[in-house]
């Protein structure tokens, strides 16, 4: 029996959490034997036609050319997995979404003419279905072994849709915020990274995105207590995940 298959693709994106798949290391051999591979830039040239089970998309569209692209790749594919803040959020790239892009590229660009671009940086949901959106700055290899195993294993993936303060509760952590005066964004953001920052004493600075259904309004007046300034405050929202509503 044939081996389903499995195809990364990159779009706009730092190529980091597509490296997240090589970092699973003794994972990725038993994977390995259950999956093949079709294309994957990162690991080999060597590519295999379509259509493939799954794909998973690294990246955020700001191209004519990619808007194309993930349009074939979605057609391509019978289940779509992106991952990354890029891919299910826009991006740090997003950014150009509350600026000029043509005065970006006179300044950054000898030939501006030259350069394609869209006026925004877009996530993949925005243009196509996606099946499942793995979050994060980069993401979690946990969860993306989740997903590839609930696929071979014909079931849904368990993936959180709760906030990081879930997860300080179940690490036993003392709240930053409460206990240290720290600005954290944890009760708005979406789990998955295990309390990475909580843990070292420093608060969530939100990488993993809004979580569902975030109380933001709520949280802004105990940033400002405990210190921050306004444009601390909006500076704190666009980061990683400027192009998410977070309110």
């Amino acid at each position: 029996m044939a081996k389903p298959t499995l195809a990364v693709w990159k779009l706009t994106s730092c190529d980091g959490c597509q490296l997240t798949l090589l970092d699973c290391e003794d994972e990725l051999l038993d994977l390995a034997d259950r999956i093949d591979i079709a294309h994957f830039l990162e690991v080999t040239p060597e590519t295999a036609a379509g259509p493939y089970d799954v794909s998973i998309v690294e990246g955020s569209v700001t191209t004519p050319e990619e808007e194309r692209r993930i349009r074939w790749i979605r057609e391509q594919s019978r289940v779509l997995v992106v991952i990354g803040a890029c891919a299910t959020s826009g991006g740090i790239q997003a950014l150009r979404n509350f600026g000029d892009v043509a005065e970006f590229r006179s300044v950054v660009y000898a030939s501006p003419e030259l350069i394609d671009s869209l006026a925004t940086s877009t996530p993949v949901s925005a243009h196509v279905t996606v099946d499942y959106e793995l979050r994060g700055c980069p993401i979690d290899r946990g969860q993306l072994l989740e997903v590839l195993s609930a696929f071979l294993a014909g079931r849904e993936p368990d993936l959180p849709d709760t906030s990081v303060c879930t997860e300080c509760k179940r690490r036993g952590l003392t709240c930053v915020m409460v206990a240290d005066g720290v600005p954290c964004l944890g009760p708005v953001t979406h789990a998955g990274c295990g309390a990475l920052c909580p843990a070292v004493g420093r608060g969530c600075y939100g990488c993993f995105g809004p979580m569902t259904r975030p109380n933001v309004p709520a949280l802004i007046p105990l940033l400002r207590r405990h210190g921050m300034t306004e444009d601390e405050v909006g500076r704190v929202f666009r980061t990683f995940n400027s192009g998410r509503e977070w309110a």
